[in-house]
């Protein structure tokens, strides 16, 4: 029986595609890696799943899993060579159950990450996670690259919102780990291992996650700030007074809200231009007065201080989302003005100052005319610090030309303050080469003797992590 043949017989003919236009699995977000699929296969649960892992591993068949389809490191999609199969798991989607005594849900992996919001809301419940994507990235996704999104500073990145997993191995077993408990000390952490793994150790099928009580009141507003210095020291000031309340802490640079002024005119910036524009957002469970009052006596301080030269509280829930709005309409921006070089790096919140004085610097030096667009959620810190080409200059040609200084000289100053070149996006294809030459030898042989005892042919989603 051919490989196809199985494939049909383990989740139904119409589940495998073989013909016709199959770019929407093919071809990457950003659009930067297009490859080809053998066949899109869309299992409809753990079970069909284990079976497609079966009847690949019997043909030696590379498998690379796909959720929403929208990382930004080429980690979900195939490669050129036509001879992987794409496990799609966009039909597994079931809320199996919400456990409001214990505050956690337990989800399909296909499941997208608002619905999964939608679903903890239903019940009066809060699943924090939220990202840019999150109307079409999935939780399967969000899980194999450890996401992080707005809400880090308060919740954690998804590895702390993942109580418990459910995942087909390589073998094509069941790994049935969708534990609600808080506490569980036998033996390894599978679940910790898995997570952020990018689909190169096992296939996530399922998730037990935590939710919160929803809070009594959100309160958001924009300030303006003359440098990064002066944020920090916001941050710092917003955190002794509002205490674990703060639920983030974003901050632009005036050229990321300028290609939002340019691109998408239509949306209002309630703030005059300036250097940076932060925006903090907190939760509190005593009532809208009680977290009003404090935001003001917050931002008030921050005037005295010098911190900040002009703010706007939302006053509505409708101003809170157009305030975000502003913030996540960047990369669309970004995307509008060219191609462009993007970096999600993070960094001692300490040492954010000083990389982005230095860096800037060193980029105008060896590259004059770039324009840097940095924003991101400072109270992590980490920072999408991302290059667009010089004014004139075709975006793809600079690319081809300097994407790979660019990327070492930014890389290089990261390092010099200990931070990370992946925060969360992961590293996927984009970033392989980078792991390989600046993660330790020790680390590389544990990360390589783990995947060579989990996946010993190789088969899941090869090329991408290393």
């Amino acid at each position: 029986m051919s490989l196809i043949d199985d494939l049909r017989a383990a989740v139904g003919a119409a589940h495998v595609l073989t013909d016709g236009d199959l770019s929407a699995w093919e071809i990457d977000w950003r659009k930067r890696y297009r490859g080809r699929a053998r066949a899109v296969v869309r299992p409809g649960s753990a079970g069909e799943v284990a079976a497609v892992v079966k009847a690949c591993t019997r043909h030696r068949a590379a498998i690379v899993a796909q959720g929403g389809n929208t990382g930004l490191v080429g980690g979900s999609v195939p490669d050129p060579s036509g001879n992987a199969i794409l496990l799609s798991l966009g039909r597994m989607n079931r809320m199996r159950a919400v456990d409001a005594a214990n505050l956690s849900i337990t989800v399909d992996a296909g499941c997208v990450l608002q619905a999964v919001q939608e679903a903890a809301a239903a019940q009066g419940l809060l699943f924090p996670l939220s990202l840019g994507s999150e109307g079409s990235c999935t939780i399967g996704g969000n899980l194999a690259t450890n996401a992080g999104g707005t809400q880090v500073l308060r919740y954690g990145n998804a590895r702390e919102l993942c109580l418990g997993l459910e995942v087909v191995t390589a073998a094509g077993e069941i790994w049935d780990g969708l534990t609600g408990l808080r506490k569980d000390n036998t033996g390894y952490d599978l679940r910790d291992l898995l997570v952020g793994s990018e689909g190169t150790l096992g296939i996530i099928t399922g998730a037990t996650l935590k939710l919160y009580p929803q809070p009594a009141a959100v309160t958001t507003a924009l300030a303006s700030a003359a440098t990064p210095a002066a944020a920090i020291e916001l941050l710092q000031l917003a955190q002794g007074r509002l205490g674990p309340a703060l639920t983030g802490f974003e901050v632009m640079n005036e050229f990321a809200l300028s290609l939002v002024r340019k691109h998408f005119a239509n949306l209002r910036q309630p703030l005059a231009p300036a250097p940076w524009t932060v925006l903090i957002e907190q939760s509190d469970a005593e009532g809208a007065e009680h977290a009003g009052a404090l935001f003001e006596a917050l931002l008030a301080a921050a005037a005295e201080r010098g911190l900040v030269a002009d703010a706007a509280i939302a006053s509505s829930l409708e101003q809170s989302k157009a305030m975000w709005h502003l913030r996540e309409t960047i990369t669309l921006a970004q995307v509008a003005e060219g191609p462009n070089i993007k970096h999600d790096i993070s960094l001692p919140v300490s040492a954010i100052a000083d990389f982005i004085a230095a860096t800037d610097a060193a980029l105008e030096r060896a590259f004059p005319g770039i324009r840097v667009v940095d924003f991101g959620h400072f109270g992590d810190g980490n920072l999408h610090y991302n290059i667009q080409a010089p004014v004139g200059m075709s975006g793809a040609a600079f690319l081809e030309r300097h994407e790979h200084a660019i990327n070492d000289l930014v890389f290089d100053a990261v390092a010099a303050r200990d931070g990370s070149f992946s925060a969360e996006h992961g590293i996927g294809s984009l970033k392989r080469d980078a792991l390989a030459a600046r993660k330790s030898p020790v680390a590389l042989g544990m990360m390589r003797a783990i995947k060579q005892a989990l996946d010993p042919l190789g088969l899941l989603n090869p090329g991408r992590v290393l």
